[in-house]
């Protein structure tokens, strides 16, 4: 399946502030282990490529703070790959930034966008949902989005409303409506009794040609921006061009600046074990689970009279547990977490809360 002119953007820059205590603004999620498996989530999501194209075609976007820490966890990749923003701008800025670094290698170059920190957990099902995506970029002028076939109302994530597409290459692929930012309960429930909505992955699929075009119509100001530039990328002075750029630039999402306004996009119907991993409710999902439903990773961990949690323990203490019902137990070197799962979204409330009072020392 590997096409040399096939090219992967991993975005790798988020602090992935909902996963605290373990996920760290020095160490953010994406550099960890979460599941127990031996490889970091950034690392999955470089080896599931690596069945799609060539690893020199595999490029990280990363904020200059994790340049090393990529490096580290990639030791094959090569620095002209990792692209460092000295600023976080959301992901359109990200995605015109690897553009205008493709266009100077690969005119042709077909593109795969795709977050560092989700779950797989049918890879053989996933390459051939990017192989369609792939193929229907292909043949027609679009951009395409993977779309998620939904299990439950959930309000974390966004939503995809089709219409049947007159333009597939398979009837997995469907023309977009309309895009919704996490909805409440009742408009997430009425969404999956409708049957026409989708999770929204935020993996896209789309040949350099057909984005650039997007941008040049959508967000014209950004795209001018980095043609002017592009001469200096690969120089010495590619980093003073890129603060530059980044400190003028919209801070904007790739679906709000440009998915949301083209009228050429399609989303493929997707079934592959996905999960965005945004929360440690989400984790618990995935993470295998004793007779009475509880969760753990690492330890050593004790349990009695307990159901239904989940426990991660980072370092080498040992955690007692006794009668705790569906809660959140995260153990690190300088920092307990313990709350209740259904109160999971006031994570970043605890955080903001810390910094306020101890500045960057525990976040």
């Amino acid at each position: 399946m590997r096409d040399q002119h096939t090219y992967c953007v991993i975005m790798a820059g988020g602090i992935g502030s909902r996963f605290w205590p373990m996920s760290r603004t020095s160490y953010p999620k994406q550099f960890l282990d979460f599941l127990g498996l031996g490889r970091t989530l950034l690392q999955q999501t470089y080896d599931r490529f690596l069945a799609i194209c060539p690893p020199e075609n595999i490029l990280v976007v990363t904020n200059t703070l994790y340049a090393d820490l990529v490096k580290e966890q990639l030791p094959g990749i090569q620095d002209r790959q990792i692209l460092r923003e000295p600023i976080r701008r959301n992901t359109a800025p990200c995605v015109a930034y690897a553009n205008t670094v493709i266009a100077e290698r690969d005119p042709e170059a077909r593109i795969i966008v795709a977050p560092s920190d989700h779950l797989v957990l049918k890879e053989d099902r996933f390459h051939e949902t990017i192989r369609v995506a792939l193929e229907q970029a292909d043949h027609n002028d679009c951009l395409v989005t993977l779309g998620i076939m939904p299990s439950r109302p959930d309000t974390g994530y966004g939503y995809i409303q089709f219409v049947p597409a007159d333009k597939a290459v398979d009837p997995r692929v469907k023309r977009v409506r309309t895009f919704t930012e996490k909805p409440d309960h009742e408009t997430a429930l009425r969404f999956i009794e409708s049957g026409d909505f989708l999770w929204n992955s935020g993996i896209f699929i789309w040949t350099l040609k057909s984005i650039q075009k997007a941008f040049a119509e959508h967000l014209p100001v950004m795209a001018q921006s980095f043609k002017e530039g592009q001469a200096l990328l690969g120089t010495e002075k590619e980093g003073d061009l890129i603060r530059q750029i980044y400190a003028d630039c919209q801070s904007v999402s790739i679906d709000y600046g440009i998915l949301e306004k083209a009228g050429n996009v399609f989303v493929v119907s997707s079934e592959f074990g996905w999960s965005d991993l945004g929360t440690w409710g989400s984790l618990y999902t995935h993470l295998k689970k004793d007779a009475h439903a509880n969760a753990t990773v690492g330890g050593p961990v004790h349990l009695y009279d307990c159901e239904r949690n989940v426990v991660h323990v980072h370092d080498d203490r040992l955690v007692v547990l006794q009668g705790l019902e569906d809660h959140i137990v995260v153990s690190t070197a300088d920092a307990l977490l313990v709350c209740r799962k259904q109160d999971e979204q006031k994570i970043r409330q605890f955080v903001n809360d810390l910094t306020a009072e101890y500045g960057e020392k525990y976040v």
